[in-house]
């Protein structure tokens, strides 16, 4: 179905990062138990769960707007999950595994947060008051998860890497 007003863009923009986040709470416990920091596993743990409020809050909107989301699969989150599968399989458990899984979660996080800028535009554009308070809790949520997985990498994680390279 071809989208053709603001109304039923915003309801496609929900969809897909509500599949993505659906996506994201199968992900996160396989990066959880791959990570060898146990700072980084416990920001994976507590992601998970930030990311189930997140889809709750999803579900509130929704249910304030009385709409119905598509079921469509988030083809951006299936490829970052599926690089983060590579990165498992391909690079030995340790500092550099850490160093690639923070890149990849930091991968992750930039797309919610583009989805979630865009969801938040267009429900202020919209006039979605009640709505629009959901959504920015999540998109500052995730820029928050970014802003830690950075200080994690940036607090030993990325040294941690280039020392067991050499």
């Amino acid at each position: 179905m071809a989208v053709k007003t603001m109304e039923e863009l915003f309801v496609h923009e929900l969809s897909d990062i509500y599949s993505a986040e659906k996506q994201l709470t199968k992900a996160l416990p396989r990066l959880a138990k791959a990570a060898s920091s146990e700072q980084l596993s416990t920001a994976f743990e507590t992601h998970l769960e930030e990311t189930r409020g997140q889809i709750e809050r999803i579900d509130q909107v929704v249910e304030l707007l009385d709409i119905r989301l598509k079921r469509i699969k988030c083809a951006a989150m299936e490829g970052l999950v599926e690089e983060g599968k590579d990165v498992i399989e391909t690079v030995d458990a340790g500092p550099l595994r850490d160093a690639a899984l923070i890149g990849g979660a930091q991968k992750v996080e930039h797309y919610e947060i583009a989805a979630y800028g865009t969801l938040c535009a267009l429900a202020r554009q919209l006039g979605y008051k009640k709505a629009l308070p959901l959504l920015q809790e999540t998109l500052d949520e995730e820029k928050a998860t970014d802003e830690k997985l950075t200080m994690i990498a940036e607090g030993g994680g990325n040294q941690r890497a280039a020392s067991q390279a050499a």
